[in-house]
């Protein structure tokens, strides 16, 4: 009989309790979900993983730009800029990241993990950190799978929605699934996993969610590259055993008490921060004065 974990220590506690990899206890939970066996589960998250890898590709080699003009191939001008702030591994994950997001803003095909908001953080991270690494297929879907824990237990605690608890909840739960699937992947022990998880939540508590026009756009996509480098800095503060102190249950906690205490006009409503900027409410005007044009003419609906 499979488990629903309310608490990451409840998680930990079982599998050391059974002797099985973090990964285990979400494979038969999905089975039990799906009513099926684990190849069947196995073949479902190659597939999910291959979209995403689609996604980066789509975003490097194909023309994104959004109706509202907002999205402009962003993720090939970083690919391809002769300038790296760091190194072009870096540069890499943060266009990878940009570019799976931008095929979800210019209506794509993507993966919702968590959230379509958040779609560029796994393949930006999972991708770039396979080639680097040389990992098989079979470690990054159980790195998913372990990401997957993640959100489940994030979603009964806090939320993982924009509408619900801010940005925050939702690129906030994607970097956090993102850096517990690093660490593992890379063999860190359940502590590591977790503390990851904690020092990510850390780094993105109270992340508004503001989306100018009320579209996945801006501020969002950019903010999905950011969250990417703030899941591979976390797994690698955890991987060196760097205590985020406060523990992962906690921080978890405290996601969804600012959550529920921060105003309206911050959950995806459009009606604050960016969205209430000068520059925001001109493009808002430009976008609904676009859809009132592309509405059919009454006479030639009679």
């Amino acid at each position: 009989m499979s488990i629903l974990f309310s608490e990451f220590k409840e998680w930990k506690e079982y599998c050391e309790e059974k002797g099985v990899k973090l990964f285990e206890p979400v494979l038969e939970y999905e089975k039990d979900q799906k009513g099926k066996d684990a190849d069947f589960v196995w073949e479902n998250l190659q597939k999910a993983y291959d979209v995403m890898r689609d996604a980066v590709k789509t975003g490097l080699e194909e023309d994104m730009q959004s109706r509202s003009g907002m999205i402009n191939n962003g993720a090939k001008k970083v690919y391809k800029n002769p300038i790296t702030v760091l190194d072009p591994n870096f540069q890499k994950l943060i266009a990878r990241a940009l570019a799976a997001k931008e095929v979800n803003s210019c209506m794509g095909r993507v993966v919702a993990a968590p959230t379509a908001g958040a779609s560029g953080i796994l393949p930006g991270t999972m991708f770039t950190l396979q080639e680097i690494h040389g990992l098989e297929d079979r470690k990054i879907l159980e790195g998913l799978l372990v990401g997957a824990g993640i959100a489940l237990i994030i979603e009964q605690k806090a939320s993982l929605a924009g509408a619900v608890g801010g940005c925050q909840a939702e690129t906030g739960s994607a970097a956090a699934m993102a850096s517990g699937a690093i660490v593992y992947c890379l063999g860190g022990d359940i502590d590591q996993v977790f503390n990851a998880v904690a020092i990510t939540i850390q780094c993105m508590l109270g992340l508004v969610c503001d989306p100018v026009a009320g579209l996945v756009e801006v501020p969002c996509v950019v903010r999905n590259a950011s969250a990417a480098a703030i899941a591979n800095s976390s797994a690698q503060i955890a991987l060196s055993n760097v205590s985020g102190v406060i523990p992962v249950d906690e921080c978890v906690d405290a996601l969804g008490e600012v959550g529920q205490s921060m105003e309206t006009k911050y959950k995806e409503t459009a009606m604050g921060g960016l969205a209430a900027t000068l520059t925001g409410q001109n493009i808002s005007k430009k976008v609904l004065i676009q859809d009132i044009e592309m509405l059919p003419d009454e006479e030639e609906n009679d």
